[in-house]
């Protein structure tokens, strides 16, 4: 169930990120992403806390990207990483190019 989940989520031209709203690197990349302006309904935030399947969410996402922590940041159907990987995009200039070449910016 967990796999269907994010499998459903991260399909398609959006950005998808797993979080606990509590976790220090969950909230430096939402800070990071917000700071583009999105198009409507392309942004999405998932809290998986409290979640019961939370545990099976986070070993598949170490299946998928090697590392079961939050955030877990999802550029289309990408895993770029977690916050610090976010955030370095950022300042590297990379991440606009990133969020551009899948059509989710105004």
């Amino acid at each position: 169930m967990a796999q269907q989940f994010v499998q459903a989520k991260i399909k398609g031209d959006k950005v998808v990120l797993f979080i606990k709203p509590t976790c220090s690197y969950c909230i430096t990349a939402r800070e990071v992403l917000l700071k583009y302006k999105f198009k409507p309904g392309h942004l999405e935030f998932v809290d998986i806390s409290g979640r019961q399947d939370m545990n099976s969410m986070q070993d598949y996402f170490l299946e998928l990207t090697g590392a079961r922590t939050v955030p877990r940041v999802f550029i289309g159907e990408e895993c770029v990483g977690g916050g610090s990987d976010v955030a370095e995009l950022h300042k590297s200039g990379k991440l606009e190019g990133m969020l551009q070449s899948i059509g989710v910016l105004q």
